[in-house]
Order: structure tokens, then sequence, then C-alpha cells
């Protein structure tokens, strides 16, 4: 079993909205920091947002006040509503337990098929 599966992305003009979803395997320990990364044609991986098992949540600059990430500890799954979407914010969008801070790109488990988001008229 996939340690994560990504769901909700697709194709949005910009200015518009999405909302992704994280499932997490049941070896993914809900007290466990979660966070969502993003990939782009020829950009490294980058943590774009956190948020811990408290529900304390950081970001990258490039997304903050546009990006709200939640989870559910009962379901353990996470979810990142994105709104105001900017064609730099097209990517494939994956999630993990970060190894690192925000804007480093290793995670401490397998990584999942990602989610493609896709931001164009």
């Amino acid at each position: 079993q996939a340690p994560f599966v990504e769901s909700g992305g697709g194709l949005v003009q910009p200015g518009g909205s999405l909302r992704l979803s994280c499932a997490a395997s049941g070896s993914i320990e809900t007290t466990f920091t979660l966070g969502w990364y993003r990939q782009g044609s020829g950009n490294q991986r980058e943590l774009v947002a956190s948020i811990t098992s408290r529900g304390l949540t950081h970001y990258v600059d490039s997304v903050k006040g546009r990006f709200t990430v939640s989870r559910d500890l009962a379901r353990n799954t996470m979810h990142l509503q994105m709104n105001n979407l900017k064609p730099e914010d097209t990517a494939v969008y994956y999630c993990n337990v970060p190894f690192g801070g925000l804007g480093a790109g290793s995670g401490r488990y397998a990584w999942g098929q990602g989610a493609q988001v896709t931001v164009s008229s």
C-alpha cells in the first residue's frame, strides 16, 4: 500500500481554485507533521506548506494568503485549498512527511503519483 495517495488535480484558469486531497496509509502516524510539495517542469521538488498534528501551519511566501492546508486526523487525510491560482502554480503536487523545512525537497516516505495542477487560460 502506497504511503500517500493524492487526488483533486486538474486544469483551471488563472484566478480559479482547486482543492487537493491526500490520503495517508495506516503506517503514517497522525502525530506526524505532513506537508504538500510541488514540482514544476524543470524545477526541483519543494515543500510549500506543512501542518502539524495540532494544526500549526507554515507556507512559503509564494503561496501565503492563497493556499490553505488542513487535515482530518480521524480520517488521516490532508487537504490543500488553492485559491487565486497563477500559471506559476502549475506543477505536480505531492504529500509526504517533511524531512526538512519549507523549500526543501525531501520526504521521509516513498512518493505517490502526485496530482497534476495546470493553471492556464
